[in-house]
């Protein structure tokens, strides 16, 4: 699967390219407001689809977060679109300053997915869970629990990126997608998983464990 070892996330070279090859051109125009601009403009680019390395923890049961952000949702919800049961729903919302590589919250095989058109309302509001597009993605874990995984677009993301495909076998902290300028990721985890985190705690993808399967 891509980015699993690049420095920038390969999505966004094209953005880079486009935003460099325009500041050179203003900056032989002699523009040098419009060239600082996208020069800026290639500057954040690069800095948004940073990649960078974690450090996996290797506690047995463990789940990390799959996100860089703030954890604006954990609680018990009924989760219809695949598992059809009660569920511990923790959101962790990525402003446009995190990184957006998203990683795989537990060790396991990819059983199951759905993509569904939607709204872009803010990604932080819990009603985007449900109407914003969206991008699931079941995982069988390795003790045999299932964990759904959700990237959710926001307010100005329109690009919602998955590698696996059903049937693939992932590590936890693997990447394994991304969404372009802001957005959100759910979790639902098993309601006797132990979770470790609260409303308003700051994530760190690969590395912040959230929760515990039983």
């Amino acid at each position: 699967m891509k980015n699993q070892h690049q420095p920038i996330a390969v999505e966004g070279y094209p953005f880079i390219a486009l935003f460099a090859f325009i500041t050179v051109v203003f900056a032989l125009l002699g523009w040098t407001v419009i060239t600082l601009l996208f020069l800026v403009l290639t500057l954040f680019s690069v800095y948004f689809f940073r990649n960078p390395d974690r450090t996996v923890p290797l506690e047995k049961g463990a789940v990390v977060s799959p996100a860089d952000g703030k954890v604006v949702f954990v609680g018990t919800v009924e989760e219809n679109r695949l598992l059809n049961c009660e569920m511990i729903k923790v959101s962790i919302f990525m402003s446009v300053f995190n990184v957006h590589v998203n990683r795989v919250p537990c060790s396991g095989k990819v059983i199951d997915q759905f993509y569904n058109k939607g709204q872009f309302v803010n990604a932080a509001l819990d009603k985007a869970s449900l109407e914003n597009e969206q991008a699931g993605m079941l995982l069988e874990c390795d003790n045999g629990k299932p964990l759904l995984v959700v990237q959710i677009a926001g307010l100005i993301a329109r690009r919602i990126v998955t590698y696996p495909v059903i049937g693939d076998v992932l590590e936890r902290g693997q990447r394994y997608g991304l969404i372009r300028f802001g957005s959100r990721l759910d979790v639902y985890l098993p309601t006797d998983c132990k979770v470790e985190v609260e409303l308003g705690d700051r994530c760190v993808a690969g590395e912040t464990i959230i929760g515990y399967l039983a």
